[in-house]
């Protein structure tokens, strides 16, 4: 019993007319939209807090880096044992105590004096809820409600976390520029909790719940039994899944893709750019722009996978973000010009395109576990993010600049290209155009 809509369970169930396919399937992806983009103002945080809390406690570089490390690690390790938390306990439940775990997290950063309490705070307690928030959960959303458009829908929910960038970022850099770091800890806080009550009231756990079908499938699909042993499930799905070669290619490139975005460019891009002299204030409006351009360029993606090689278009997304990422040391400068301007609509673009596909592969090669192997992809993606967030701040400490994390992130953008080439074509997938 999984998270696919093509299993069955509790036979005799039939549909009780609840309400139209359509309508109960795009309302509980917006409710999932609304949700991922409450999660996401924490996201929006620690690039803006490195400088501050370096001058408030003379804490170094790499010791703020490694909090977010301990973050963005736990965020992905967490995510393959929520999707199957989900499973055994409802979306709902396990998405309204971690929104809940985040807020707590957040808030409690505003007492702390030390470093290992910023590692307790903001490293373990927000990294294991906004983990339970990740992009298994879009997937698990995806799967039991949607047989089609499954990639447009993985875009747009894709997007979600960029669309929180967008709305917070400019609003929590003014907060820190103009209030101290405090207040926006508290307003990521507010902003987690406020989301709680939609989930509670608005989200379902499956098309069964309302009486409708998955949108696109033509006949109903009873709601599984829910699944006991949900720690097992998840290491038992990594187990077989480990034993084959797209697992480690997609695990892989997705290492990378953490790499070169969380752990680099919406971690350290704002302190690279403050070292130029730009205010942090027109830094973080660029990384809210990006956020703007991630929306298109992810649900462009989404729509691209469905139509597109998936292998394909993991290879053009990660050799495009290579070749931007050598770039970027020569446009970094204290005012915003086009050049720079150029590169953020460009990255924007390119930031998080590689989602839909890599959730195709997963759905292709392991097709009713796919949402908890790509929660253990996932995991790859946020172990990439924590080593350069730790690395980047470490080199910033080392060599006063942070020239050489750009390249080297950009020399790794070239290998996951070539090794998403060589991922096989699943058994269950389409041929589509190259």
């Amino acid at each position: 019993m999984t998270t696919t809509t093509q299993n069955s369970a509790a036979p005799g169930r039939a549909a009780s007319g609840g309400g139209s396919a359509p309508f109960w399937a795009w309302a509980v992806a917006a409710v999932t939209f609304v949700t991922i983009i409450g999660a996401a103002a924490f996201a929006s945080l620690p690039g803006l807090l490195i400088e501050p809390l370096h001058e408030e406690f003379g804490w170094s570089r790499g010791t703020i880096g490694f909090a977010v490390s301990v973050n963005l690690a736990l965020y992905g390790v967490t995510a393959p044992f929520a999707a199957a938390l989900m499973d055994r306990f409802g979306i709902r439940k396990v998405v309204a105590v971690a929104l809940t775990v985040i807020a707590a997290g957040s808030l409690l950063t505003v007492w702390m004096t030390s470093a290992w309490q910023l590692v307790l705070c903001w490293g373990v307690l927000v990294g294991l809820g906004s983990g339970s928030m990740a992009l298994a959960f879009a997937a698990t959303v995806t799967n039991r409600w949607f047989v089609a458009r499954r990639g447009l829908v993985t875009g747009i929910l894709t997007a979600a976390g960029a669309s929180g960038q967008l709305v917070f970022l400019p609003l929590l850099s003014w907060i820190v520029t103009r209030h101290d770091w405090r207040p926006a800890a508290v307003t990521v806080a507010i902003a987690a909790l406020a989301v709680v009550p939609f989930v509670w009231l608005l989200l379902r756990d499956h098309p069964a719940d309302v009486g409708v079908k998955p949108y696109g499938a033509e006949a109903f699909v009873p709601k599984p039994e829910p699944v006991r042993g949900a720690a097992r499930r998840a290491v038992g799905v990594l187990a077989r899944a480990a034993r084959t070669g797209p697992f480690w290619l997609l695990a892989g490139t997705f290492a990378i893709c953490g790499a070169s975005t969380n752990g680099l460019v919406k971690t350290h891009f704002v302190p690279a750019a403050h070292d130029h002299h730009m205010p942090v204030t027109a830094a973080a409006s660029l990384l809210a722009v990006i956020g703007v351009f991630d929306v298109v360029g992810t649900i462009a993606s989404g729509w691209f996978t469905d139509r597109f090689s998936a292998r394909r278009l993991l290879a053009v997304y990660y050799a495009l973000r290579g070749v931007s990422l050598l770039f970027l040391p020569i446009l970094l400068a204290p005012s915003v010009h086009p050049p720079m301007l150029f590169f953020i609509v460009f990255y924007g673009l390119d930031w998080v395109a590689t989602v839909p596909p890599t959730i195709a592969l997963c759905r292709e090669h392991y097709g009713e576990d796919s949402a908890i192997v790509f929660g253990w992809v996932l995991a790859s993606h946020q172990v990439g993010a924590a080593v350069v967030a730790f690395l980047g701040g470490v080199a910033r400490d080392v060599f006063g600049s942070y020239d050489v994390v750009w390249y080297a992130s950009g020399a790794l953008c070239a290998v996951a290209a070539l090794m998403a080439l060589v991922i096989r074509r699943g058994a269950g997938e389409p041929v589509r155009a190259v």
